[in-house]
């Protein structure tokens, strides 16, 4: 797998973890909305416990290849994340089919799921690829997880072996060590960060059945252990940690995937990442500077671009030759590192 050689060159606001992920988010982000308004197409996917996922099947350009890649937000997101709206735009305008789905209960799906959705649910993933199998399936899958999602999109990819399942996967800024994670995000400045998080989250289970109530002044540790480890089958946070954290499992993805990470990620343990063993068949590009999927870049004396986009499409292109050659194993070291 060829790696994307375009190092991220930060401008002077953003030369920091912190200042990444923050103006990352907050600065304007091109890509225009995602939904029916939009002229998308709904797409329903039942999922356990008769509930559903509401995705779009975008359609702003006629795709030019045989791929549709799936895209998955992260935590207290939905399909109109700037990030999410950012990569169909590139994607489409690469020539790829998009399908952006919203996770249970969120976005669009509101009101149609009375379970939660976290960084284990590959089984919703896994069922969002099946429907889209089923609706053309000569088509290659890729799968594209942010945050949240990228993690439980290594799950998926590790716990299918050889079975059926995406063709390739690329994992945003995954929190791979879900414990360590949670650590992170409760000290210093990533209070911060923690804090939006646990605000997003109370005001989407409001109105939901059985979801218990989240304390003010809840640390993510405190919504795991209240909430997602109830609602989603288990003891406790350490046993959700325990059971969905994919930092152990890299070795046993048998599919091209490509983990792409930033090592001034302020709450997700890069190196922790990169040291994790691993199979051939992941590739990991670390960039020295981006936060949490903020990837600012310097354009001109005072503008910013956006270098993730990039690189998305770049490593699309290189799944999708991958699974055509039936290889991808990557160099032995890791860029940026």
């Amino acid at each position: 797998m060829k790696t994307y050689e375009h190092k991220l060159r930060a401008p002077f606001f953003a030369r920091g973890g912190h200042a990444q992920t923050i103006f990352g988010h907050v600065l304007p982000s091109p890509g225009r909305q995602i939904g029916e308004a939009a002229g998308d197409r709904r797409v329903e996917v039942e999922v356990s416990g008769g509930d559903r996922l509401v995705g779009f099947a975008c359609s702003a350009k006629r795709a030019t290849t045989d791929v549709r890649v799936h895209l998955f937000h992260g935590l207290s997101g939905d399909v109109n994340a700037e990030y999410m709206r950012r990569t169909r735009a590139s994607m489409e305008a690469a020539g790829f089919e998009v399908w952006a789905f919203n996770h249970r209960g969120a976005g669009a799906g509101a009101g149609l799921a009375s379970g939660i959705y976290h960084s284990g649910r590959s089984d919703d993933i896994a069922a969002v690829l099946a429907a889209s199998r089923a609706d053309k399936p000569d088509q290659l899958q890729l799968v594209i997880g942010f945050s949240l999602s990228g993690n439980a999109s290594l799950k998926l990819a590790a716990e299918l072996g050889s079975a059926k399942g995406p063709d390739g996967i690329l994992a945003v800024n995954p929190p791979a060590d879900l414990q360590g994670t949670s650590r992170r995000i409760h000290t210093g400045l990533n209070r911060l960060y923690e804090r939006r998080f646990v605000r997003r989250l109370r005001a989407s289970l409001q109105g939901r059945p059985h979801a218990p109530a989240i304390p003010r002044g809840a640390s993510l540790w405190d919504v795991d252990e209240l909430v997602t480890a109830p609602l989603g089958g288990f003891s406790g946070a350490r046993d959700y940690y325990a059971r969905c954290s994919t930092i152990g499992l890299l070795e046993k993805i048998e599919r091209p995937t490509v983990i792409l990470t930033a090592a001034d990620d302020p709450f997700v343990e890069a190196r922790a990442l990169a040291a994790a063993p691993r199979s051939s068949l992941v590739h990991l590009h670390m960039e020295d500077v981006g936060g949490h999927v903020g990837y600012l870049e310097a354009q001109g004396l005072f503008g910013s671009g956006r270098w993730l986009d990039g690189a998305l499409v770049h490593y699309a292109h290189q799944l999708e030759r991958c699974v055509r050659k039936g290889s991808a194993a990557p160099p032995p070291s890791s860029h940026g590192t």
